[in-house]
């Protein structure tokens, strides 16, 4: 089974929208669907996020106070289906990144956990922490999200400790 990272696209909204649906407003991380005030699957949230992570990703930009330059993807599957959620902090220049939400988040659709979609993501996007020449980046999951923890695990994480409700790891590229 092949898993990709996909440039948010205009043209992926269906497939986005039902893959939201799915998340029934629950667990998108990744995602940047705290950003967009009244987020649902709907057009204007869609285009809101295409927006939001076109401004993140450019370097040159100035961005709001509390908000970190980031790569945005979508999973997706060799047909295009949006799977999932991915997003690649630049720096943790954050007290919440710091301790809570780490360069990386990911969240994959229900229907499709447990495939292995998750950790070849993950895998993926390591490189792109490579390229962005990032020594080492911090992954962390809910207490109580143990396939989470093996995925980070199995890309390398090294547990560091608890914040809260948070496993942190560390994996170092």
């Amino acid at each position: 089974m092949t898993t990709a990272l996909t440039i948010p696209s205009p043209a992926l909204y269906d497939s986005w929208a039902e893959c939201v649906t799915e998340f029934d407003g629950d667990g998108l991380d990744g995602s940047g669907s705290w950003k967009v005030d009244g987020f649902g699957p709907d057009r204007a949230s869609f285009d809101a996020l295409l927006e939001i992570a076109a401004a993140e990703a450019d370097a040159s930009r100035t961005l709001p106070e509390g908000l970190v330059h980031c790569d945005t993807y979508w999973i997706t599957d060799p047909a295009e289906t949006v799977i999932g959620f991915m997003a690649l902090r630049h720096s943790l220049a954050t007290d919440v990144l710091r301790t809570e939400g780490g360069h990386i988040g990911y969240s994959v659709r229900p229907s499709r956990r447990r495939q292995g979609h998750a950790s070849r993501a993950l895998g993926l996007v390591l490189d792109r922490a490579r390229e962005r020449q990032l020594d080492r980046v911090l992954v962390t999951c809910d207490e109580s999200n143990t396939a989470s923890a093996r995925t980070i695990e199995s890309q390398g994480g090294v547990f560091e400790n608890h914040v809260g409700v948070k496993r942190r790891y560390w994996i170092t590229l």
